[in-house]
């Protein structure tokens, strides 16, 4: 079996940047997802593939073992403590300073007798320790509401199994992958004051793990959708207010919407220009993993009055030849 280039898989190079790769990965998760491909295999394959590929390339610790030791990177600390603090690439181990030629580390084959060889304690017995399962991500769109409230979403994704034929090992009914797809519906819950680009863990929810160790994360990759009154910046909300000409003059009072559902009262001074922004502290989003909030800032937006009766053009009148004389 040919081994997988991560770099590939998500159309990059080997000097991509962290945004590159999360830029990629948005791109072809949306593109390949199965709710956007119900029944296609193909596409359930090549989601799994750009899941696996940005788990790994997206964490600077996975992606320097993935860089030296390729599709075995899971491996690189028992190569490191079997062979020294110096790690190898994947093709030679040391030991002692004698170089091992592992052959084609693409194929399952061999890699047992590897691994127990390398795995031994101090006593000749195998040591082996279960690897952790794979960690998963999934794009998840939310509203600015329920980004403020927060809310559950239900997840329909198709999850890598060892496989229940040969257990892991690799056999016909999995291609020799030794795990196959199975469905997963898994309701999640999104906390309140999540943003573009937060990752929420959900443990123990990714991969199993295929030589007994624990399961991994499932990280849910949280999308806002933009909102038409609320603008957002960081954990404050901005909002436009419409204020009457006569009460921006005089001043008055008016109402402020939020995205809790309630208006708040707010009073207008005299004389308040257009464009004016009032603070309403602690209105805003709730900041995520903590009990306090942002602020809400209004800003004033004077509205002019239309269709004016000849009596109240005689007023306005008047009262501009009073500001030209004052």
């Amino acid at each position: 079996m040919a081994a997988k280039d991560y770099y590939a898989i998500l159309g990059l190079s080997k000097n991509a940047t962290d945004k590159d790769i999360k830029q990629a990965y948005r791109k072809l998760a949306r593109q390949y997802h199965p709710d956007v491909n119900p029944g296609n295999k193909s596409a359930e394959a090549r989601f799994k593939e750009i899941n696996q590929a940005h788990e790994v390339l997206s964490d600077p610790e996975k992606r320097k073992k993935y860089d030296q030791f390729g599709e075995q990177w899971q491996y690189a600390d028992q190569f490191a403590r079997a062979g020294g603090q110096q790690q190898q690439p994947a093709w030679e181990f040391r030991r002692g300073g004698t170089p091992f030629d592992f052959g084609d580390t693409g194929g399952a084959e061999g890699f047992g007798d590897i691994f127990d060889s390398i795995l031994r304690g101090s006593r000749g017995r195998t040591t082996r320790r279960p690897l952790r399962g794979q960690d998963f991500e999934q794009p998840v769109e939310v509203s600015l509401e329920e980004a403020y409230r927060g809310t559950m979403r239900v997840l329909e994704m198709q999850v890598e199994e060892p496989c229940p034929t040969c257990k892991g090992k690799g056999c016909r009914t999995c291609g020799g992958a030794g795990a196959v797809l199975r469905p997963r519906r898994l309701e999640v819950k999104i906390p309140p004051g999540v943003r573009e680009g937060s990752r929420v863990r959900i443990a123990g929810k990714g991969g199993p793990s295929q030589m007994g160790g624990e399961a991994g994360d499932l990280y849910l990759l949280i999308s806002v959708k933009p909102d038409n009154r609320f603008q957002r910046a960081e954990d404050d909300l901005h909002v436009d207010v419409p204020v009457l000409l006569t009460d921006a003059i005089l001043g008055g009072e008016v109402e402020v919407p939020t995205l809790e559902g309630k208006k708040l009262a707010l009073k207008i001074p005299p004389e308040t220009q257009n464009g004016k922004v009032f603070r309403l502290a602690g209105q805003g989003m709730p900041r995520l993993g903590n009990n306090t909030k942002g602020d809400l800032y209004a800003r004033v937006n004077v509205v002019l009055p239309a269709r004016l009766s000849p009596k109240e053009k005689e007023l306005f009148q008047q009262l501009k030849s009073l500001l030209a004389k004052g």
